[in-house]
């Protein structure tokens, strides 16, 4: 069953976490950059909660991929939450190496590539190939993906051509290819879409990847936070918060899911972070270190 956060349980948390230990984190402001990814979506507003509990003035800037590198260079962004290294995000860094600061890891182990429901009967990319006619949408075959600007965007493209896909992708947002997804596989029709894990799609529904023998989309990443130049001597105190700060499949899975079951990151977050304060209090702890 899950719990709703009762008003008197907020003020209790915004109590403890606001001690005079934390003093130094006060009255700062912080500009956090965010994709539309679901698992940043999820840490952002976590974060947002748990720094403004602390006297943090946070604003989430919603930007695609290339303006939020920009944006970070420039200093009109202190820091992002989700850089994916050594493959998926690469291209992205390439230009901004010297000037942008990758942090510690706070996820281990992804996954990229192409998905579709196990009640599919291929487990290749090169097997969409033969059955292309049955992955029809809007009378094409299709892969349906999300942002062009994205790298599993780029990857896919790469793949249509790597293994001669008759098949084009159309992109959209990751809701839309959701909702679709959704569809379809409520009449288990097929339909192939791109997809990463962390994900809360996988705790959902009953989903596989496509083998990928030429090893297109990688093989997997670990998620960093990253920010621009001079944050970690401007914050110390966040810095070594952020640096300890890990989720495992099953911590941000349940983040995640929360926040999709309510359709409201913000209430989602608020909860999770109720049930699950004493790992939040491990992450803090760190920045108790930090003298003032």
């Amino acid at each position: 069953m899950r719990k709703m956060l009762c008003p008197l349980a907020a003020t209790v948390f915004t109590a403890v976490s606001l001690s005079p230990i934390h003093a130094l984190a006060q009255e700062k402001t912080l500009t956090i950059g965010t994709n539309n990814w679901a698992e940043n979506v999820a840490v952002a507003n976590l974060w947002k909660l748990v720094l403004e509990n602390h006297g943090y003035d946070v604003e989430l800037s919603a930007v695609g991929k290339s303006a939020l590198y920009a944006g970070m260079a420039a200093a009109d962004i202190d820091l992002s939450l989700e850089i994916w290294l050594p493959h998926t995000d690469k291209e992205f860094l390439a230009p901004y190496k010297d000037t942008l600061e990758v942090h510690a890891a706070w996820y281990d182990k992804t996954g990229l590539g192409l998905v579709v429901p196990s009640y599919v009967d291929i487990d290749t990319i090169p097997e969409l190939a033969k059955h292309a006619d049955e992955f029809e949408y809007q009378g094409r075959p299709t892969i349906l993906g999300i942002d062009p600007g994205s790298a599993i965007a780029g990857m896919t493209d790469e793949a249509i051509e790597t293994y001669d896909l008759p098949l084009a992708q159309v992109n959209s947002s990751e809701p839309a290819m959701m909702s679709a997804l959704d569809s379809a596989y409520r009449d288990e029709t097929p339909i192939v879409v791109t997809l990463w894990n962390p994900h809360w799609a996988f705790a959902d529904y009953d989903l596989k990847y496509l083998a990928d023998p030429q090893n297109v989309y990688g093989d997997g990443d670990t998620i960093y936070w990253f920010s621009r130049q001079g944050f970690a001597e401007d914050d110390p105190w966040l810095t070594a918060v952020l640096d300890v700060w890990h989720m495992s499949d099953q911590s941000l899975g349940t983040l995640m899911s929360e926040i999709e079951s309510r359709g409201d990151p913000v209430a989602g977050a608020r909860i999770w972070l109720e049930e699950n304060r004493d790992q939040v209090d491990e992450w803090l702890a760190a920045g108790e270190r930090i003298q003032p």
